[in-house]
Parts: C-alpha cells; sequence; structure tokens
C-alpha cells in the first residue's frame, strides 16, 4: 500500500510539474503580447524561464524527499 501511495504523489508532483509549465508558457505569451519594447519581452522571456526552472526544482526537491524517506 506504501507504494501506492508514493507512486501517487510522484503523479501527483509530475502533473504539478506540468501544469507549472503550462501556466509559465501562458504567462510568458502575455507579456509578450503586452510588451511595448525589447526590453519587456526579454523580461517576458526571463519570467517564462524563471517559472519553469522553479516548477522543476520543487518537483526535483519533493521526488527527493520522496527517495529519501523510503
Amino acid at each position: 500500500m506504501a507504494s501506492l501511495t508514493k507512486g501517487y504523489i510522484y503523479f501527483k508532483t509530475s502533473c504539478q510539474e506540468w501544469f507549472s509549465y503550462i501556466k509559465a508558457f501562458f504567462v510568458g505569451q502575455g507579456k509578450k503580447m503586452r510588451a511595448k519594447s525589447e526590453e519587456e519581452l526579454t523580461e517576458a522571456d526571463m519570467v517564462k524561464a524563471k517559472m519553469e526552472v522553479e516548477a522543476t526544482d520543487e518537483a526535483e526537491n519533493t521526488k527527493k524527499q520522496l527517495h529519501k524517506s523510503s
């Protein structure tokens, strides 16, 4: 039963990471559409990249904690 729960948490973490990537995409696209200068376009790309990195880091940390606890 514990492996089933652990598997569910891994799946949930992967889904959260995926949704975070989608959120980052739409936030980045929204900022790009509203950008009035090249500087704002660059900032939109940086915000999107930062959000993706944060999502990946959070998912990796959760998976590492799960791996350590078993």
